[in-house]
């Protein structure tokens, strides 16, 4: 089966039973913005549905992971439709990603922020470079984490820390994600690339048929509640979008200063 490998803003590569994508918009920190999801979901659906395709990696070019959504995006989003559309494909790109029938590693470096450590969060394995700069940091200007943040965060350290994670929104290097449960691996600096090819090399060494089998048992019952989880922060992100506090996070980001949050 061809794979598809032309795309704008990712880049495919497929090496034996592996497909590479790599986030391709290094100028922008690899920011998630509506063209880069249509191509991710495309794609992971393509290599979903290749029986010859058994793992699956998510990198980024450049000198991060993926630092978010792009903010450009948010700015320039006229009323609710539009809104809407982009989290509709958010959501399409964390389902597809979570419930893919292969094994999915993210291997991270730099920044992975926001929605980006979300989609990282949303696969199998991750391994991570210490300078790593990793945050749920939606808090910033007064959102709530989208992509299946709040499910993803509950799965890998539970529903209070989670919370706490959330409220704090803290940038933490790879061995302090690591401490914590978020990651599954942390390596040194420039090694994060070798390290997922060290990975796969292992896996494909293993009963890749047990391994899905085993995946697919534990997901198949956690698929209905990520669905809920992100039609809840779909809806709660757009009423944050209305409060004086998400005006001013944005105010201040744009301003590069600290916000002045009021609570309301």
């Amino acid at each position: 089966m061809a794979i598809k490998t032309d795309y704008n803003s990712i880049k495919v590569e497929i090496e034996g039973t592996t497909g590479w994508i790599t986030l391709n918009r290094p100028e922008n920190l690899n920011a998630l913005q509506l063209e880069m999801m249509e191509e991710l979901v495309e794609t992971l659906k393509e290599l979903n549905r290749d029986p010859d395709i058994y793992l699956v990696v998510l990198k980024g070019e450049g000198r991060g992971f993926c630092s978010g959504g792009d903010i450009k995006t948010m700015l320039s989003m006229e009323g609710e439709g539009q809104f809407q559309t982009f989290m509709e494909i958010i959501s399409e790109l964390s389902l597809v990603l979570y419930s893919m029938d292969k094994i999915t590693v993210s291997a991270i470096h730099g920044a992975a922020a926001g929605l980006g450590f979300s989609i990282a969060l949303a696969t199998d394995f991750i391994v991570a470079e210490e300078g790593s700069k990793i945050a749920m940091n939606f808090i910033g200007i007064g959102l709530v984490p989208d992509g299946g943040g709040h499910f993803f965060l509950k799965e890998r350290i539970g529903a209070q820390k989670a919370m706490q994670l959330i409220w704090k929104g803290e940038v933490m290097n790879g061995q302090e994600a690591y401490a914590l449960g978020l990651i599954d691996k942390v390596v040194a600096e420039n090694k994060g690339l070798e390290e997922a090819r060290k990975l796969v090399a292992g896996f494909q060494r293993s009963p890749l048929k047990a391994m899905m089998e085993t995946k697919s048992i534990l997901r198949s019952n956690q698929v209905s509640e990520l669905k809920a989880v992100l039609a809840s922060e779909q809806e709660s992100q757009w009423r944050m979008r209305q409060t004086e506090d998400h005006k001013e996070g944005i105010k201040a980001f744009v301003e590069k200063r600290k916000p002045n949050f009021k609570g309301q």
